[in-house]
């Protein structure tokens, strides 16, 4: 049975740090892409980052970059997401979803952790 843990949200300061992580159980971790997502409230689900699996190649949102790093330990089967200069737009519940290298969609997520920057 996959699960997918997503932890590290919270309340932080504008220009304040976070750092979320996911822990991926269940299949063959360097097998899958992972990547983050979010959802504000009252707005659609957005793509934040993803790394391949062989995890050579990682891409950020326009809105993230030079902000976020993602990062993965696979060793742990953990997947991070590195949050530094936050704004009260990134707001949001943050997903954690793994993919299959072959796959087209994600199709293993998790319950979320909310992040959110107070002004």
């Amino acid at each position: 049975q996959v699960q997918v843990a997503e932890s590290g949200g919270g309340l932080v300061q504008t220009g304040g740090s976070l750092r979320l992580s996911c822990t991926v159980s269940g299949l063959s971790f360097g097998d899958y892409a992972l990547g983050w997502f979010r959802q504000a409230p009252g707005k659609g689900r957005e793509g934040v980052s993803c790394i391949s699996a062989s995890g050579q190649v990682t891409y950020l949102a326009d809105i993230v970059k030079g902000r976020f790093t993602i990062s993965k330990d696979t060793a742990k089967n953990t997947l991070y997401l590195q949050m530094s200069s936050l704004k009260p737009e990134d707001t949001a519940m943050y997903y954690c979803a793994a993919r299959h290298r072959w796959a087209a969609t994600f199709n293993y997520w998790g319950q979320g952790t909310q992040v959110t920057v107070s002004s």
